[in-house]
């Protein structure tokens, strides 16, 4: 460990365990991205997450907390130091009446879900995986596939946030509201959630059904009945044979029944797919006929065939996601929907006339499905900022996955998702916070969001040095500074009464390079200015409030008046007050 790291350690209380380590690399689950962090954090307190906060602003590092690492973007990436809240994950009271629970924000969905099943609880909706934290799920504006639910962040009633002055602060509709508006999504920008207050519901069975329709099917009743027949509902698009799997599921009382075997569900399948798709690196015209094998053997060939089963509400809504991959999924309004798929179809299939899309197509092949999901969180109150949902009505989710069979990226990515993305744009859609979206700017994303400068602004007074700011966030969201002449120094929003262009904050982290990692995908490397100036220098400052451009007190000006005081408990207190009542 650096030597000026021990030094600062040891004038922390020595009683909290510092549960850090060196060597570590990191990657996301699809390893897309990999990084090799600094320090390797797992708390297992309140206490130690707020010792790592405040080591962290006194050695001038930037802080990164991560679960599984689902996001295949470079979102959790750095060089600096990661924090992992796996063994943060208890949950600390159940409310069986009232279905209300209060964990900490480092469990996992699926722990969450088990716990909650001792209950007679259960989440209302869910994604299809459950292998995220429930920090970084809500963070992400994660969803699952229902008109009758919004976003998962849609059942929290209550979120504690530790700053990066070590202090807790409460947040919910009734208290801090701008505060939780900003950290319901908040993509690891604002501090490390600590603490979810959520609202369950009683545990539920669902039985579902799949069936096999043409996409002209799909087309005709999409404003009919397609998703309002059933609570959950989500299209599996084949572009190829232009047709879809339709997955319906109601909550039942039935008896359970386990759903059949399926081909790539068992060993054998599952294996000469992965084998058949890497060939298909090579020789991508195959990709067609794959899909028309490869899905006939899974759901049948001919339309109509059927396959059912009653089981677990929280396990039934889950899907296996196969392989390591590219997902590039965008939000946009429900009722685009036929357009969207009709015109991504000719696209993909020669009609460029029919698809309006101004890239060409030719020797283009992709990978099956593309994955078709709804949500609505237009009656959600209050709404998060960055929330990429509709606030008008129902919205949909096309979710254009590309397999990296054994890690290799295939062909068609950049092309594909440049198409992809402008079809999306062109239709007023919203990319998926977590996901692969490449072809977005910084303006465009201020377009698509009138509440991003508010977002921006909660930002910048909660954590004023920019400790949990990443190249990520500086890239698509945060403006670029202002120049040292005085003006802008990109064309970032104009309007002064919005304009949040402040300096490079200190502890931000940069990225310096990207090479391509042993394996496949890229290695990540960056660097926090702030703390190389610091190991050039010969001396140290171990005052934090010496370090900081101002006090740690005025990071809280937008909180409601005399709320600061009212929040700050024991458990509140930051290390310097702690300190200080010590001696």
């Amino acid at each position: 460990m650096d030597p000026i790291i021990q030094l600062e350690l040891s004038k922390l209380n020595s009683s909290i365990p510092f549960r850090a380590s060196s060597g570590h690399r990191h990657h996301t689950w699809a390893k897309t991205f990999h990084s090799r962090p600094e320090l390797y954090i797992r708390p297992q307190s309140t206490e130690e997450i707020r010792k790592a906060v405040t080591l962290a602003r006194r050695c001038r590092r930037r802080l990164v907390t991560v679960g599984c690492g689902h996001s295949p973007s470079d979102l959790t990436c750095t060089s600096s130091w990661m924090m992992n809240l796996d063994h943060f994950n208890r949950i600390l009271s159940v409310d069986e009446e009232k279905s209300i629970v209060v964990m900490e924000a480092g469990i996992r969905l699926h722990e969450l879900g088990s716990e909650l099943r001792k209950h007679g609880l259960a989440m209302p909706n869910i994604g299809s995986i459950d292998n995220q934290a429930i920090a970084g799920a809500l963070g992400t504006a994660t969803h699952g596939s229902s008109t009758r639910h919004g976003l998962l962040s849609q059942s929290v009633l209550g979120l504690k946030i530790m700053l990066a002055d070590g202090r807790i602060v409460s947040c919910s509709a009734d208290e801090n509201k701008e505060l939780f508006r900003a950290a319901l999504v908040s993509l690891g920008a604002l501090g490390i959630l600590t603490e979810v207050t959520y609202q369950a519901v009683p545990a539920f069975d669902i039985e579902w059904q799949q069936s096999l329709q043409s996409l002209d099917e799909i087309i005709s009743e999409w404003s009919k009945e397609l998703w309002t027949t059933a609570e959950f509902t989500r299209v599996w698009w084949m572009p190829y044979m232009k047709k879809a799997v339709v997955w319906r599921a109601d909550k039942t009382t039935k008896p359970s029944r386990p759903p059949k075997q399926t081909w790539y569900g068992g060993l054998f399948g599952y294996h000469a797919y992965h084998i058949i798709l890497y060939f298909a690196q090579w020789i991508p015209s195959l990709l067609p006929s794959i899909e028309k094998f490869v899905i006939g053997v899974q759901y049948g060939f001919s339309s109509g065939a059927v396959n059912s089963a009653v089981e677990d509400g929280h396990r039934g809504l889950l899907m296996n996601c196969l392989y390591s991959q590219f997902v590039n999924e965008w939000a946009l309004p429900l009722s685009n929907g036929p357009e969207a798929l009709s015109r991504l179809s000719a696209w993909l299939n020669g009609d460029l006339e029919s698809a309006r899309i101004p890239f060409n197509p030719s020797n283009l092949y992709v990978h099956a499905p593309i994955e078709v999901r709804v949500s609505d969180s237009s009656t959600t109150t209050p709404r998060p900022y960055l929330d990429n949902t509709m606030p008008d009505g129902p919205t949909l989710y096309i979710n254009a996955t590309l397999y990296r069979p054994y890690n290799r990226d295939p062909p068609c990515k950049e092309r594909y998702y440049e198409a992809f993305e402008w079809l999306m744009k062109d239709l007023g859609g919203r990319p998926h916070w977590a996901k692969n979206f490449q072809n977005v700017s910084r303006n465009e994303f201020w377009n698509m969001y009138p509440d991003m400068g508010e977002w921006i602004r909660i930002r910048n007074d909660v954590d004023p040095e920019g400790m949990f700011v990443g190249e990520w966030h500086r890239r698509n969201l945060l403006p670029l500074p202002v120049s040292e002449t005085g003006g802008p120094s990109d064309s970032g929003s104009s309007d002064s009464k919005h304009d949040h262009r402040v300096g490079f904050l200190p502890l931000e982290e940069h990225e310096v390079t990207r090479i391509k990692a042993r394996g496949g995908g890229l290695e990540w490397r960056g660097e926090v200015r702030a703390a190389k100036d610091d190991s050039r220098s010969k001396s140290t400052k171990s005052d934090a409030k010496d370090l900081s451009p101002q006090g740690s007190e005025e990071s809280f000006e937008l909180l409601q008046a005399g709320s600061v005081a009212s929040m700050t408990t024991s458990e509140g207190k930051s290390e310097e007050e702690e300190e200080e009542e010590e001696l």
